[in-house]
């Protein structure tokens, strides 16, 4: 019933745009999403947010290190620690952190993406300790347990996990020309976070270590606790299993930079021409993808073109609705603003019913587009509202559990150098107005990159 009642509280704040931020001078009782912030010796910063209203609490790691981070020839790096991490360390034996976590009632996992890699634990609050004596034993001593077979077994698990996503999934194996597309060779987005096999391969042992001492340390790291603690505990059990763990300065390798900074947003990468990309998938639908480089997240621009999406993509938006429900030359529609840290995509992508093509499905997205962009069907107020009240929703809902608080605090201070950046946030979606959303629209470039994945030809059985 508390906590019912917590988050009841949150979404009357949030639709109501009621409350401030945490920051200095702010009161925390205050704030939408309350936090407290302090920081190691050795670099290693930490948030910790307070909610008694449960016995359980969420402890996750969030390491500024992505496929962005690698370089070409030496792919897949930070996807591989996501594997290696739980192969044991000093004092954890391989396959002993999910054990342990298990039987103390929690879960565990952890991802990686282009800019970051998280690694996370849902725990009664009573183990909290044990959560955080695991991360930090392999943040500290990961080293001690990483052997070359942990490397070659883990390897082959992330080379078969390739197959799977993006070799044998339907449409799966357009992730890669997409990327090559939007992004030229060296941006850092260019490669699939995954990595490709030849460099997998090719990775030595002391490859993987060069990496990991390089960004795998306190200075470089951001630990948030969220639940049933309080500061003072907190502060305690963190110094206890993490205060030992030397700060950059003090490691045996002194290549490793200070604390990385929350890189400059590059240029947006401008298309010189159009770029047409056609291949062949074991898929029964032919589907589209038109797709623009566009500004990075928090950046100006990003939140129009994800409201954008909304006008256009969902059930009740335009493209949904003419493709789908009017025209019944569609399957499905999908609009998204991809934000990244340093750059973006928008995409738009159709499955096309059979018996018709994908130069009809092109023909009717131009159409809606240029009715924005043109302003000859500029969108309404009613579309505006929807798009927003949308957003709203989901991220009051998405607050409601421990993880997704903890996920989103780490989140904003890393992209916005400020953990209590949500009010903040959906302050840039209601300042957005129909011409703000059509001039986002026009910014995208006259250029793009259009792929068709078309159904495989059956290939004839010979008598």
């Amino acid at each position: 019933m508390r906590r019912a009642i917590h988050v009841a509280m949150i979404s009357f704040a949030l639709l109501s745009g009621a409350g401030t931020y945490a920051a200095k001078g702010v009161p925390a009782e205050k704030s939408l999403l309350p936090f407290e912030r302090f920081e190691l010796p050795n670099g290693l910063e930490v948030l910790v947010h307070e909610d008694h209203s449960t016995p359980i609490v969420a402890v996750e790691l969030f390491y500024h290190v992505g496929s962005k981070d690698e370089a070409p020839g030496k792919t897949g790096y930070a996807h591989l620690f996501e594997h290696l991490m739980f192969k044991g360390s000093r004092n954890v034996a391989d396959g002993q952190h999910f054990q342990s976590v298990i039987e103390a009632g929690g879960t565990c996992n952890a991802s990686t993406n282009r800019d970051r890699t998280n690694y996370y634990e849902t725990v009664p609050s009573s183990f909290l300790s044990r959560a955080l004596f695991l991360e930090a034993d392999r943040m500290g001593h990961l080293l001690d347990g990483l052997t070359q077979h942990s490397l070659d077994n883990q390897r082959d698990v992330v080379r078969n996990e390739r197959r799977q996503n993006y070799e044998n999934r339907p449409y799966g194996s357009s992730v890669r020309p997409l990327s090559e597309a939007l992004f030229p060779a060296g941006h850092p987005y260019h490669w699939l976070t995954i990595g490709d096999h030849a460099d997998l391969e090719r990775a030595s042992l002391a490859d993987i270590r060069g990496f990991f001492r390089r960004y795998y340390r306190p200075g470089n790291a951001t630990l948030a606790i969220a639940g049933d603690v309080d500061l003072p505990t907190a502060k305690k059990l963190v110094t206890e299993h993490f205060g030992g763990i030397p700060s950059d300065l003090d490691r045996p390798d002194r290549s490793s930079p200070a604390r990385t900074e929350r890189p400059a947003p590059l240029p947006v990468a401008a298309l010189t021409a159009n770029k047409n990309i056609e291949l062949e998938d074991a898929v029964t639908l032919e589907r589209v993808t038109l797709a623009w480089p566009s500004p990075a997240v928090m950046q100006p621009g990003d939140a129009d073109l994800d409201l954008l999406s909304s006008v256009l993509g969902p059930s009740a938006g335009r493209l949904h609705r003419r493709l789908v429900h009017e025209l019944q030359i569609a399957q499905s529609v999908a609009v998204e603003q991809q934000s990244g840290l340093l750059e973006s995509s928008f995409e738009v992508t159709v499955s096309v019913k059979p018996g018709h093509t994908s130069a009809e499905i092109e023909m009717v997205v131009d159409d809606e587009l240029e009715n924005i962009r043109g302003n000859k069907m500029p969108i309404t107020k009613d579309e505006l509202a929807r798009a927003l009240t949308q957003l709203e929703a989901s991220t009051v809902y998405g607050l409601m559990s421990l993880p997704a608080r903890s996920g989103r605090l780490l989140q904003y201070d890393y992209v916005a150098r400020d953990p209590g950046f949500l009010e903040r946030d959906l302050a840039r979606y209601r300042a957005a107005t129909p011409d703000s959303i059509r001039d986002a629209l026009r910014g995208l470039g006259a250029f793009r990159v259009r792929m068709v994945v078309h159904p495989r030809k059956r290939l004839e059985v010979q008598q």
